[in-house]
């Protein structure tokens, strides 16, 4: 199989299937993505997530009209796959969290490399009615943190999406929006040029084929893909049933931290924000600075510099070393040993330990998990 084969099944599966198609996603990991769109394309498999679409075999087309508006299909065989990001989404599927499967594929709209893009990235969403005070906080924050070369990650909606956008734009810094709909797609209407000026520098991106239209269904699903493409999410202001507690909640259930900036209480537009840091366990930030205290391995690269020694644990954001530092160096623990001695809660817990598995930190041992060599 070569890539291009690949990419010509992945591309036939994203316009047969509604993400996230957990079955479909499945069938790819067991059989690979060719083999996969040959059964989908011979009716051997026939599901739920296939039957309707399965005759749309628009691949070849997608990819030529694509290739003539600078876009182009990425895949997790191309090297430019954001694979640690999105590997949250495999490890929160792994423990059963609904909707959590990886996408099968994402269409990107830019030139520029999406691993590299995401590699020092923030989420910054909000409420589309937002309040004057609210699009100037984002503005700034998004200002300050793409000045120290940190991707703006966001959802091009009006209000808090925008402005987010636009002051990474404003300090010259990178912004990656995500669709909710195909990137050829100006959704909104009014954001036309603000999504070409993204494309420009950045990228706009979607699992949805050229030419789908938004849907309320769509942006829930897509909240994912905001909050696994970045190191962590800062919430600027949200409504009380705002769609932004769908993209909050994700963090949470990614591990990542989640952060909201508090507002006037008089404000119906800061009770989300509220809320988030009363019953959800959100740090409440004021400014990039905070921002990047919170966010983990960007926040000590673009806020620390020491002569000191490097330590393994030096990448880690607050609630990462809580993790680590109730794991024993003899015996092991289990997760929910872990959460009760840490604070942190367990579903939060469960979704971190594989993230320091990976880093050497922690190890799975025969009576829970204990301190890795790393």
């Amino acid at each position: 199989m070569t890539t291009d084969d690949a990419r010509l099944a992945r591309a036939y599966l994203l316009r047969v299937v509604e993400p996230p198609a957990p079955d479909m996603v499945s069938l790819v990991a067991g059989v690979g993505p060719v083999r996969a769109a040959e059964m989908v394309r011979s009716g051997k498999v026939d599901t739920d997530e296939t039957a309707a679409r399965r005759h749309l075999d628009f691949a070849a087309r997608d990819l030529e009209a694509a290739a003539g508006r600078q876009t182009r299909l990425v895949i997790p065989e191309d090297e430019e796959w954001p694979a640690w990001q999105l590997l949250a989404l495999a490890n929160a599927a792994a423990r059963d969290v609904p909707g959590m499967t990886e996408p099968l594929g994402l269409w990107v709209r830019g030139r520029a490399r999406l691993d590299e893009l995401v590699q020092e990235a923030v989420a910054v969403v909000g409420a589309r009615a937002a309040t004057s005070y609210g699009e100037r906080v984002a503005a700034e924050i998004a200002y300050d943190l793409a000045r120290q070369s940190v991707t703006i990650v966001s959802g091009a909606a009006y209000g808090i999406d925008g402005s987010a956008h636009r002051g990474a734009l404003r300090a010259d810094g990178r912004t990656v929006a995500v669709l909710a709909c195909g990137v050829d797609v100006a959704y909104p209407a009014g954001h036309t040029d603000l999504l070409a000026r993204i494309a420009a520098t950045g990228a706009v991106v979607s699992e949805y084929p050229p030419g789908t239209r938004p849907a309320r269904h769509r942006f829930l699903v897509r909240n994912r893909l905001i909050a696994a493409l970045a190191a962590g999410t800062v919430v600027v202001e949200a409504g009380r049933r705002s769609g932004s507690r769908n993209t909050a909640a994700t963090t949470s259930e990614l591990g990542r931290p989640l952060m909201a900036v508090p507002g006037p209480v008089t404000s119906a537009m800061s009770v989300g924000c509220h809320d988030l840091l009363r019953t959800a366990g959100a740090s409440a930030v004021c400014s990039a600075e905070d921002v990047l205290a919170d966010a983990g391995r960007i926040g000590v690269d673009a806020t620390t510099r020491s002569d000191e020694p490097a330590r393994a644990t030096d990448g880690l954001d607050r609630v990462m070393l809580r993790v680590h530092e109730e794991l024993p160096t003899r015996g092991g623990v289990s997760a929910e040993q872990i959460a009760v001695g840490s604070g942190v809660p367990l579903s939060r817990v469960r979704a971190l330990l594989p993230e320091l598995e990976l880093l050497g930190l922690v190890q799975k041992c025969e009576s829970g998990w204990c301190r890795g060599r790393g």
